[in-house]
């Protein structure tokens, strides 16, 4: 998406975010003087300790990575870890990998998959560092994953559990009561090892057994009671078919990918934190030797460094929702258009609404990166957006909720050209000329019969300019049946052109947006607002389906100044008054102009 005549001059003025406190910062910059990150051997692709042992120096001062499952689109909370991953990447001269963790075959489909790779390509960001390719999925480390769990069962720190998953789930105690044993954590590593090579070759059914790592089953943090790390699920897989019926578990393959991919430095939100000591007990153990009871020894799979996982706060943004099932549900509900919905907070839907990739990443840079959870007020993602487009988007001028103006005192075939700037704070990008005649549209809230004080644009007797015009005096209006207003009479000054001498000898308070009835452009303009209009939506029990914005999308046929018939799919606007609009990516084409308001002039949100 671009704005309308996109060029490296309108880039320029664009707001630079102040710095924002980030202490992921810190973090790597503490780790960058350790010695063992100096000389961290990388061999050009991903592998285990044999694969990169020997290789040259990694040319990346650090390795990070961004890994959705392929099960939904983004939104704009992802967009978050796109720009803290990928934005850290290039800051310290080191790679982002864009890896797919892809383990959960049911839910996964190509159409997410490729929609994932637009967003971050779309967000300005590649995964292409030093000569190297770095896109990945977990289904590429399927093979060695199975090795690491036959390694964890020879060196007895895994088992076969064939409790139900009633058993398992009764078995588990509760935060304050400990976990039992199951009956068969302490069979043999050989019954282990043959009952999981079952597993695979497809001779236990569905749900008959899980492998699970033997830790302690009284330790306080529940993910440390013999989590499980593979299960039985026949389920056909995007990329290796049906070669597989076992598949890890996330928080089995995650820590894995890691490493076999040598990232530095694993940041993920705050929900994982309670998963940290699993990822470090993991890879702990795999990067390690095992003397095992019969004198023969495991050789460590993985290489040092390890990957660190470490925790930041998630974006909680009001006004809107990020659960992917709720979302889903809005798109099946047709509560909604669908996942780019302009109303949604998916980077599609962004995207379509107007925001444009420099804004999302204005508003990451501005929100910063903490520690501990907070809410962000919707405007503050609104105010980038103004931020970022009022220095490059081109004016323009809409009639939305249009009323005719008649100029009584001219001839019908009258007609003369304006112009105005297509900026007004870059004279060099030159002016816009658009025609007036006889008949003209105004807003309809610009006229009043009867006005309040402090109302100055037109009533009958006073005198207002046509912006970018002339000076016109009010004479009356006419109604239909009903006492609508019809149509507004007035005269025109013909001596008051703006720009012209003598235009201001006229002294008047109201300046009028306008367009020419001859010559101007329909267009169907959406007005959109916050899809909820509760705060937080979602919280504390609620149903979030209450707090939808009956008042979200509001459409309008509307009028547009001269020479927008040629606007593009993607072009954005200033329409003076209004706000900045979109061309709709997907509906708007030459001679059927549809618009999307992305966002007000000014915050009318605010408390």
């Amino acid at each position: 998406m671009s704005t309308a005549g996109n060029s490296p001059k309108t880039a320029a003025g664009a707001p630079e975010a102040a710095p924002a406190s980030n202490f992921l910062k810190n973090v790597i910059d503490h780790d960058l003087a350790l010695p063992e990150y100096a000389a961290r051997p990388w061999a050009g692709k991903p592998g285990p300790a044999s694969v990169h042992t020997g290789a040259k120096a990694d040319p990346a001062r650090i390795r990070l990575r961004f890994p959705p499952e392929p099960n939904g689109y983004l939104h704009v909370g992802h967009a978050k870890a796109i720009c803290v991953n990928f934005g850290l990447a290039e800051e310290y001269a080191g790679a982002c990998h864009m890896r797919f963790d892809d383990t959960n075959p049911e839910k996964e489909t190509e159409e997410f998959a490729n929609s994932i790779l637009d967003a971050v390509r779309w967000l300005g960001f590649g995964w292409t560092h030093f000569g190297d390719d770095n896109l990945y999925y977990a289904s590429d480390y399927f093979e060695f994953m199975y090795s690491a769990a036959e390694f964890l069962i020879q060196a007895g720190l895994a088992y076969v559990d064939e409790q139900t998953p009633d058993e398992m789930r009764a078995n588990r105690g509760t935060l304050t009561q400990p976990g039992q044993n199951s009956p068969y954590r302490e069979r043999p590593a050989s019954e282990s090892l043959a009952r999981f090579r079952a597993m695979r070759a497809g001779e236990l059914p569905d749900g008959a057994a899980v492998l699970r790592a033997k830790i302690d089953m009284a330790s306080p943090n529940m993910n440390m009671r013999d989590p499980a790390i593979y299960r039985i699920k026949r389920a056909h897989h995007i990329r290796t078919g049906d070669a597989w019926c076992i598949y890890p578990m996330y928080t089995f393959a995650h820590p894995i990918e890691d490493a076999l991919e040598r990232i530095t430095h694993s940041f993920c939100t705050l929900e994982f934190e309670d998963q940290r000591p699993f990822y470090d007990w993991l890879l702990g153990n795999l990067a390690r030797d095992h003397e095992l009871p019969d004198g023969k020894r495991l050789q460590a799979l993985l290489g040092h460094p390890l990957p660190k996982q470490v925790e930041f706060a998630r974006l909680n943004l009001s006004y809107v929702i990020t659960s992917k099932r709720k979302l889903q549900q809005l798109v099946s509900d047709g509560r909604v258009s669908g996942w780019d919905d302009p109303r949604m907070p998916t980077i599609v839907g962004l995207r379509r609404r107007g925001f444009t990739p420099s804004a999302i990443r204005l508003f990451c840079q501005r929100i910063g990166v903490s520690k501990s959870d907070s809410w962000i007020d919707y405007s503050v993602l609104e105010g980038a957006l103004r931020d970022d487009l009022d220095p490059k988007a081109h004016r323009a001028v809409a009639v939305l909720d249009p009323v005719q103006l008649i100029l009584d005192n001219v001839p019908d075939d009258w007609s003369d050209t304006c112009s105005a700037p297509v900026h007004p704070h870059h004279e060099d990008w030159g002016t816009r000329q658009f025609t007036i005649g006889k008949r003209l549209w105004i807003e309809a809230e610009d006229f009043m019969e009867d006005p309040p004080k402090k109302f100055f644009r037109l009533f009958p007797g006073n005198r207002v300019r046509l912006r970018y015009g002339y000076v016109i005096e009010c004479t009356g209006c006419d109604k239909d049946e009903h006492g609508k207003v019809t149509a507004v009479h007035a005269q025109v000054f013909l001596d008051s052109k703006s720009g012209t001498p003598g235009a201001d000898t006229y002294k008047v308070k109201g300046n009028l947006h306008w367009v020419d009835q001859a010559t101007a452009v329909p267009a169907r303009v959406r007005l959109y607002d916050r899809l909820f209009s509760d705060e937080h939506p979602d919280s504390s029990g609620k149903n979030f389906l209450d707090s939808l914005n009956p008042d979200s999308l509001t459409e309008v046929r509307a009028w547009l100044e001269t020479g927008m018939s040629d606007v593009k799919a993607g072009d954005i606007y200033q329409f003076e008054r209004h706000g900045y609009f979109v061309a709709d990516l997907k509906d708007s084409a030459p001679g059927k102009l549809v618009f999307n308001r992305a966002v007000t002039l000014k915050d009318s949100w605010s408390k």
